[in-house]
């Protein structure tokens, strides 16, 4: 399979450099080179993907796990990635795919169809496009979610959400659901940890919000004294009330020592909790703890009754306290999501 795709969004500066224009990162990229996100290649003066075909990760995943926990729970998702990555976060906790150069010659070849053909016959409901930014696999992963679409599958999107207005309204129009990595509220933080900005992802998670019908769940890994301060806390939640309101699940997830951030130990459950009571105190209805055992801020509450909507286990699925058309049996009232 050929593996270098034309793409759309770039345009020639001069006789030796091409500009890519999917991400506000904006490569100017001399010919043979490629950009920070290793797989869009300057090739005869126009920028090619590299890795169209080329795929890793391949695993079914209980949907939870992206995490989503609003978007037909309990279903099985298949899961796969690239390499490359267009950020880049000192404590990447997927280094070994997004940061590997290695990675990106030891992986599967796998056409759009053969994705969702595995997929369906997986019994998969969903393909997540996950582990590194499928934002930079632009062309890929919109021809496997076309693939998908045929099939009757849906296509979730996990991505830091850095990516410019015209690619972005192209890749939202393809899928069903989004988990949007907010990695903090601090633009300090974005620069010097992730050498990205945080209103351009500001800007994305409004769009997904007011412009298009895909189902979005936001996640910020909080790292102990680097973003995990009250004040940012209450910044953050108070934009999203504002500007998404309070039906959009938030999950504060906890981050373990990882790639170029080895000296700050794991999240304390204390953290996530302060975190997940700041946002329930001001009204956000859905608000989860990830990767620790907490049954309680991992399960689904009623925000009107308070009676469990969806308990969860880690990733398995116990109680269940939904009607099957999405509301609360106790009192009635509507849950949020896709069912």
């Amino acid at each position: 399979m050929q593996s270098n795709h034309p793409t759309n969004y770039w345009h020639q500066i001069d006789e030796n450099r091409v500009q890519c224009d999917l991400c506000p990162r904006y490569c100017q990229i001399p010919q043979g080179k490629r950009g920070l996100c290793y797989i869009r290649a300057n090739e005869n003066q126009k920028i090619v993907l590299t890795s169209y075909g080329r795929s890793s990760g391949f695993q079914i995943d209980p949907i939870e796990k992206k995490p989503l926990n609003h978007f037909y729970p309990g279903s099985h998702i298949f899961s796969f990635g690239t390499a490359g990555c267009n950020l880049t976060c000192k404590f990447c906790q997927n280094w070994d795919i997004s940061k590997s150069r290695q990675m990106d010659s030891l992986m599967s070849q796998a056409s759009p169809e053969q994705i969702a053909l595995a997929a369906k016959n997986k019994n998969c409901l969903s393909v997540a496009y996950t582990y590194n930014d499928p934002i930079i696999f632009h062309e890929y992963a919109i021809d496997v979610a076309a693939a998908c679409r045929e099939l009757g599958l849906f296509s979730v999107a996990v991505t830091a959400g850095y990516i410019c207005p015209e690619p972005r309204q192209e890749f939202f129009a393809h899928m069903d659901a989004v988990n949007v990595d907010l990695k903090a509220f601090s633009e300090d933080f974005y620069v010097k940890m992730t050498g990205s900005h945080l209103q351009n992802v500001l800007e994305t998670i409004k769009y997904i919000h007011d412009e298009t019908n895909v189902w979005m769940e936001i996640t910020t890994l909080l790292i102990p004294d680097l973003n995990d301060s009250e004040q940012e806390i209450h910044e953050m939640t108070d934009w999203i009330i504002e500007n998404i309101g309070l039906d959009v699940p938030l999950h504060f997830s906890a981050f373990h020592p990882s790639y170029k951030v080895m000296d700050k130990p794991r999240t304390p459950l204390s953290t996530l909790l302060k975190a997940r009571k700041i946002a329930l105190s001001k009204g956000i209805r859905y608000v989860y703890s990830g990767n620790v055992h907490h049954v309680e801020s991992d399960s689904t509450w009623c925000h009107q009754c308070g009676h469990l909507l969806i308990e969860r286990d880690w990733y398995q699925l116990g109680k269940f306290g939904l009607s099957a058309n999405g509301n609360c049996s106790q009192c009635g009232t509507a849950c949020s999501g896709r069912f």
